[in-house]
């Protein structure tokens, strides 16, 4: 028994003396090779005096965030330290092999400046137009003593008679003018003005009188939609007797998506199709855009008057609309397909001058046609990615772009990061945990720019 504890004591000392060893190497290694913003700049110009392209640091690409001050082999993975070059730093973008961008069937368009025109579909219902709504009533106390048009939805000509009506204050009225156009005398030719005046405050009609009633004529020619009044009613003054409406216009009344209302206001020309009646268009504008919008279905009602050729068309028909929004003001235009959108904003890829693509946010405006307006990030002439956008998205995000995009622009780094702070005031040095560099080197704490 005491010679097993004297093995476990022996092992354990062995153990604590080797990470004691290892640890102090790793110190010794670190204190001759420190990660720093000389021996940074000092690797930076002597690859500038030879000539060729400064490293600013190197990393692992599956691990970015983690920097080192020379080349070697990655302490996280089995794979070689990838260097992060000045200039490739300073375009902010990202590079892809030529023959890759073919394998994987990268394509560009160019950002045009133009007014976007749209194309809105919407559904929907004819009704009367109440601007030729008429209503029939009579302004005193009256008996209906003959109805003529006893069905709604009957077709009717101006002058036509609807009813005939018994009103006692009309038929002295119209006795009396009618004795005073007979008369001869000065005094009684004096009157019959005072007596045709009374006849137009009363409201007689010009219809006439038939079998000892006055005749109630149709205002206008259309349908009589309603017909409220029956033979031997009493009717008080005001009362509608019938609904008469025109049919030379109708109104359409639609709902339009409150996200689709834009550009469409009084005089947006439509166009409507009915099954009812195949192959013909039906041309129309919107007479207004109600200023109400459902709460529940987030649509905005339309009123469209619409011209009722041939009066094929009737009230409760269904139609299909089809409205071009107006023109706005001249903005980039993108392809629809190459706005990458991740919930929060929208940004596309565009390619630059030296063939590098960069991710550039952009907020955008209406859609249509396959395009959409770019209100703010572009400028128009520019090329932006429409296929393959995704996967050099992924590479910027790796590479750090986004992160730069995401940054400030008053915080953005520059090219070549400033160093001086830490050479004039290195950190302290602690002693690494094991395993966590090689070579002499460790990951660097800075964080990718």
């Amino acid at each position: 028994m005491k010679r097993i504890s004297t093995s476990i004591a022996a092992i354990a000392t062995a153990l604590s003396l080797l990470v004691i060893g290892i640890g102090g190497g790793y110190w010794w290694g670190r204190s001759q090779h420190p990660i720093d913003g000389a021996t940074a700049q000092t690797r930076r110009d002597k690859d500038a005096a030879r000539g060729e392209r400064q490293a600013l640091y190197w990393y692992d690409p599956m691990m970015p965030d983690q920097h080192f001050d020379k080349p070697g082999k990655s302490p996280f993975m089995d794979m070689q330290l990838v260097p992060k070059y000045t200039d490739a730093l300073a375009s902010g973008g990202v590079r892809i092999d030529p023959t890759l961008q073919q394998n994987v069937g990268i394509r560009t368009a160019v950002v045009e400046v133009g007014s976007l025109v749209t194309e809105l579909r919407v559904p929907a219902t004819l009704t009367w137009d109440l601007r030729h709504e008429s209503v029939v009533s009579t302004p005193v106390n009256a008996v209906v003593s003959r109805v003529f048009v006893k069905t709604p939805f009957e077709p009717v000509r101006r002058g036509q008679a609807l009813a005939t009506v018994l009103a006692p204050e009309w038929s002295s009225a119209i006795a009396e003018a009618q004795a005073l156009g007979k008369a001869q005398s000065a005094a009684a030719r004096s009157l019959q003005g005072a007596a045709q005046q009374r006849l137009r405050v009363l409201g007689v009609p010009a219809g006439g009188s038939r079998d000892g009633g006055v005749v109630l004529p149709s205002p206008q020619s259309g349908i009589v939609s309603e017909v409220l009044v029956r033979e031997g009613q009493s009717v008080m003054p005001g009362t509608p007797l019938f609904r008469v409406n025109g049919t030379d216009t109708l109104w359409l009344e639609a709902a339009i998506p409150q996200a689709g209302s834009a550009g469409i206001g009084p005089g947006t020309k439509v166009q409507a199709t009915v099954t009812a009646v195949p192959g013909k268009t039906f041309d129309g504008e919107v007479e207004a855009l109600l200023p109400q919008i459902d709460p529940t279905s987030r649509t905005q009602r339309a009123r469209i008057v619409l011209r009722n050729e041939g009066g094929q068309l009737v009230a409760g028909m269904f139609a299909e609309l089809t409205l071009q929004a107006g023109e706005g003001p001249a903005v980039p235009l993108v392809p629809t397909e190459a706005l990458i959108a991740t919930g929060t904003d929208s940004r596309v890829i565009v390619v630059g001058a030296d063939g590098s693509f960069q991710p550039v946010r952009v907020r955008t405006g209406r859609t249509g046609g396959g395009r959409t307006e770019i209100l703010t990030g572009l400028k128009g002439g520019e090329r932006v990615v429409t296929s393959g956008q995704f996967l050099i998205d992924s590479e910027a995000s790796l590479s750090g772009a986004l992160q730069r995009l995401e940054a400030p622009a008053a915080t953005q780094p520059s090219a070549m990061p400033d160093m001086s702070e830490s050479t004039k005031n290195p950190p302290p040095k602690a002693i690494p945990k094991y395993g966590e560099g090689m070579d002499g080197s460790a990951p660097s704490q800075e964080r990718q720019p």
